[in-house]
């Protein structure tokens, strides 16, 4: 069941919305409701939803100022009359964006978008407990890579992170080096050492390498390397809280 928090100062638009997710009650569990954004606050800090209905047109704090007081973001999923608010909406990282008055059809194609959001973050949590906790690990110390008519091989303790580019996989290493290699990054995410941390379905980093994280607005995270380039990746939303889990942030 996913947990459900609708926040709109307008009782006629959270009366229609409600009575809609009533068809939806076998997913959704509508556990409260906020008229604006203080109480809302309150709500999400004691309640914790896994997904919230949030109104952008409210008094004394508007949806995009309640958000950055988040310090643990659910789905979100925007509601409003105003068009013009899509777009930065989006960039707020929302699973999705309804106009009022919000239609049935409309709302069932939102409900099958988070819960595949959801889902897919509960699954990269899983893989991540049943990993660390139960499946022993067979890790490898060292990664071949082919060098015309040579193999030589890469040290995982100087390799600095990992990146996928189109179709290839590639190493980064301490020197500033770059090294294609054979491997995906799913069966080296299976072999590496627990210092490597995936972050993106296209990214892998050594946690010692890591110089400085900054939190974006969205939840999500950069991370600054210690290599010469100091390069900056950044974290997508469904590894968001695996790298919570596994840096304690």
């Amino acid at each position: 069941m996913i947990k459900t928090i609708i926040i709109d100062d307008e009782p006629l638009a959270r009366k229609r919305l409600r009575t809609l997710l009533e068809d939806f009650s076998d997913k959704i569990a509508l556990i409260a409701e906020a008229s604006n954004g203080k109480d809302a606050l309150a709500l999400m800090e004691r309640l914790h939803p896994d997904l919230i209905f949030l109104d952008i047109e409210m008094p004394a704090m508007n949806g995009f100022e309640m958000l950055r007081q988040l310090k643990t973001k659910p789905a979100v999923v925007f509601i409003t009359a105003y068009d013009q608010f899509a777009i930065k909406a989006f960039e707020e990282n929302a699973l999705d964006y309804l106009m009022k008055p919000v239609e049935k059809d409309r709302l069932c194609k939102t409900i099958v978008r988070v819960e595949q959001d959801l889902h897919a973050s509960f699954d990269i949590i899983q893989r991540f407990l049943e990993g660390a906790l139960i499946k022993p690990k067979k890790e490898i110390s060292s990664i071949s890579i082919k060098v015309g008519d040579r193999i030589i091989f890469i040290k995982t303790a100087d390799i600095v992170f990992i990146v996928a580019e189109e179709k290839y996989v590639f190493l980064y290493d301490t020197k500033g080096n770059k090294h294609l290699t054979d491997y995906t990054l799913q069966r080296l995410e299976e072999k590496l050492p627990n210092d490597f941390l995936r972050i993106h379905r296209g990214s892998i980093i050594n946690r010692h390498y890591i110089k400085e994280i900054r939190k974006g607005f969205n939840g999500s995270f950069t991370f600054v390397m210690a290599n010469p380039e100091a390069s900056r990746l950044k974290s997508s939303r469904g590894y968001q809280e695996a790298i919570r889990m596994q840096l304690d942030l």
